[in-house]
């Protein structure tokens, strides 16, 4: 091939590659981070089991958090989905994979024993490390605090993690999720005379950001919804059972936003 032709197809090849010529000199001040939500989860499985599944399996997340050292593992680059929340919703928005960064923790989840279902804490390490991982991820997405949240209030009729152990009230006292003020929980529940209906806990659980179905009965779907909410912000019973303080704390933490 003779040098002239070799020089030419040099010269196409390569501006082909190159792309098109971009003017940067006017950029937009109208946007903000694709990241909207921060989801957090358990692994139900072992460190070593946890790293296989997570980066040869089906599903990843963008971080995983070790257990004995509580190591925190980049999986996925922040600019890419990862497959870790399913069919999901918050606050309107569907299919959460696309706007959150997924967070995995090791965490065996329960045993189901003859004396009831057992649920494994979580370690100091890994607390902080988590809260060190959220400062940084909170900051530079600018992220709500109210969107920092668990497997299970994005899907409560498939998910159980991160599960009533997770330290929810102590991640809202760093900043990352809400918390109602027990006070003004107590003083709405001692005004509260009869329990609300079905159609008033599904208004609210909605608007706190719940996927909740408005039929106004008890089905199964609304009951899995209230399950969720009373695994995250009263772990002591979570019975999806209609009560005066699940209904006093949906209250205060709707008149907070």
């Amino acid at each position: 091939m003779k040098p002239f032709v070799v020089l030419t197809l040099f010269l196409l090849l390569t501006a082909c590659s190159s792309g098109p010529k971009l003017d940067t000199s006017r950029p937009s001040v109208n946007f903000d981070s694709r990241v909207q939500f921060v989801v957090l989860h358990y692994t139900s499985a072992s460190l070593d089991r946890s790293l296989a599944l997570l980066t040869h399996g089906e599903v990843s997340a963008h971080y995983l958090i070790g257990d004995g050292p509580a190591v925190t593992y980049k999986l996925v680059d922040e600019t890419q989905r990862a497959w870790h929340a399913g069919e999901s919703e918050w606050d309107g928005r569907t299919w959460l994979n696309s706007s959150s960064i997924g967070i995995e923790i090791v965490n065996p989840g329960y045993r189901d024993t003859p004396a009831g279902r057992l649920w494994y804490p979580y370690s100091e390490a890994q607390v902080q490390a988590l809260i060190v991982l959220l400062k940084d991820i909170v900051k530079r997405n600018h992220i709500e605090p109210r969107h920092v949240i668990g497997h299970s209030d994005i899907a409560p009729l498939r998910k159980l993690d991160p599960g009533p152990l997770f330290p929810w009230k102590r991640l809202a006292q760093e900043g990352f999720g809400i918390w109602p003020d027990e006070q003004q929980v107590a003083s709405h529940q001692a005004q509260m005379l009869v329990v609300p209906s079905a159609s008033w806990f599904q208004q609210q659980l909605s608007q706190l950001g719940y996927p909740t179905p408005q039929t106004g009965e008890w089905d199964i779907a609304t009951r899995h919804v209230l399950t969720a909410f009373q695994m995250h912000y009263r772990p002591q019973k979570f019975d999806g059972e209609p009560d005066a303080q699940s209904a006093a704390i949906l209250q205060v933490l709707n008149l907070r936003h």
